[in-house]
């Protein structure tokens, strides 16, 4: 839809220009530094940082409702900068032109409701949003479309001229970071750092077919991390992990795609995220918070942390109610098969630290909560919510275990709407799929099949056929017309089918 088509009070508005004023802000000393030079840590005390708008009170001279007409008049144009996350670029970006912006198709990912049966199962109505149909198959792209996008930038405006990006992962990271990277070549290349047959193949299948360099290191995803943060401190490379503030600011339209896919009623919702390295529900938490403060909702919904009881740093912190009391423990983590999730140090604690007490504060009341459930708990609603028409990855099913536990414990209360996290499309991770329909989990996982969900392919040769097609030697006549009706036959009584009369 062409722009002169629109109404002429919100032409205006529609194609938006670089404004705003973003600096760096230390979550540990509150020191701000200019944006103009990447930055991943405060210079002065070595602590994360956030990225904060100055100027972002301007965004209240604009009327909620007439932001949501601009929101929902974006989504008729053409104009594929804003067909992304970049459709609330005054929230994310505002400092980035359109032309700088990097979409590969990111963003607005379906979501759809739960079937009566698996909403009964799961004891309260609940909607999957689909982040694994995104363009690497899974929710990073959010935050790379706009860490890319500030690196191209840069490029663009002759701040920078060939960029090395790395990153640490344990395989949506890297698969990300690499196709959004190659995007960019000649000017950005990549190279991940991923733990030595910590991976599934599909998931290592794609960096390398993205054109990175890939390197495998003993050790678990925090091995990894401590390696490349050594990088980014002595060497000029752009770190893509999400200490990576700009990946924060990517990660948050999650949040504003689900505010405006719910027409804003935010006051009976509760939000689900898995926690691995943190980044996620810290974009969640920030990305509510700024729509809360423009006045686009006009509550916070809750918010509900969900962590295996093989890697649960964020949970065991919380378990203590008096904040005065709690200290924060790095984990050694075990096995677990939500592998994104298998973080026992998130870099991002500490801003989870402060913006769960901010979120809390702007409520009024304790709007985010934290759960943990069993690997067993994961892998069966994995298979119970793929049965019934979704495409949960695992950390699809630790949200949906953590729906199913946050019920138990009263954290859902029954006039609520969950949306739950698939964070990576399921066929990254079939391979814990096959482990379960064999039962061939190794022990230190932890889970048993249930033997109504395992599901495997049967055979189909009947005894009596002593010739079967084969490739490069088909059957013919009566021979091919015989194979056909003993195999029909065969299936027919296995399904137990009425015969036409």
């Amino acid at each position: 839809m062409k722009l002169e088509h629109f109404p002429k009070e919100i032409q205006a508005h529609l194609i938006p220009k670089p404004s705003g004023q973003m600096i760096y802000r230390c979550l540990n000393c509150a020191s701000e530094f200019d944006i103009q030079k990447l930055l991943y840590t405060c210079p002065d005390c070595g602590h994360v940082l956030l990225i904060h708008d100055q100027q972002h009170a301007r965004l209240k001279q604009i009327a909620p409702e007439q932001w949501r007409r601009i929101f929902d008049y974006r989504r008729m144009l053409t104009i594929p900068a804003l067909k992304g996350i970049y459709r609330y670029h005054e929230f994310i970006g505002p400092v980035i032109p359109l032309e700088s912006v990097v979409y590969l198709g990111e963003g607005h990912t379906p979501v759809i409701e739960a079937n009566q049966g698996l909403q009964r199962a799961a004891g309260a109505r609940f909607f999957y949003k689909n982040d694994g149909q995104n363009p690497s198959a899974s929710f990073k792209d959010r935050g790379m479309a706009s860490a890319l996008s500030y690196i191209h930038f840069l490029i663009t405006s002759g701040k920078a001229s060939e960029v090395l990006a790395v990153c640490a992962s344990t395989g949506d990271t890297s698969a990300a970071a690499a196709l959004y990277a190659s995007y960019l070549r000649p000017h950005v290349k990549s190279a991940v750092l991923l733990p030595h047959k910590k991976v599934t193949p599909q998931q290592l299948s794609q960096p390398l077919g993205s054109g990175a360099k890939v390197y495998e290191i003993p050790g678990v995803f925090d091995d990894c991390m401590k390696v490349v943060e050594a990088l980014s401190d002595q060497y000029e490379v752009a770190l893509l992990n999400s200490k990576n503030a700009w990946r924060i600011l990517g990660q948050e339209s999650y949040s504003y795609e689900i505010a405006q896919e719910f027409e804003y009623e935010m006051a009976d919702k509760v939000v689900f995220v898995p926690i691995g390295n943190a980044g996620n529900i810290t974009a969640v938490m920030s990305g509510f918070i700024k729509f809360f403060e423009v006045g686009l909702i006009a509550d916070l919904p809750k918010i509900i942390g969900v962590q295996s009881h093989h890697a649960d740093p964020v949970y065991q912190y919380y378990r203590e109610e008096q904040p005065a009391k709690r200290r924060f423990v790095p984990q050694t983590v075990r096995a677990s098969v939500a592998q994104a999730a298998m973080i026992g140090n998130p870099v991002s604690m500490p801003r989870v630290i402060q913006l769960v007490q901010r979120y809390n504060e702007m409520a009024g009341r304790s709007r985010v909560h934290f759960v943990q459930v069993r690997e067993q708990e994961i892998m069966d609603w994995q298979l119970q919510a793929n049965r019934n028409g979704h495409v949960a990855c695992t950390h699809g099913g630790e949200c949906l275990a953590g729906l199913r536990r946050a019920v138990d414990l009263g954290l859902v209360a029954k006039n609520e709407t969950a949306i739950i996290d698939s964070t990576a499309h399921a066929l990254k991770f079939s391979g814990f799929q096959d482990l379960y329909f064999e039962n061939q989990f190794p022990q230190e996982f932890e889970v048993q099949p249930d033997s109504s969900l395992i599901n495997r392919p049967a055979y189909v040769h009947p005894k009596e056929l002593e010739q079967v097609p084969a490739p490069g030697r088909p059957l013919t006549g009566q021979a091919f017309e015989r194979f056909v009706q003993k195999v029909t036959e065969a299936i027919a009584q296995d399904l137990k089918l009425t015969r036409k009369e």
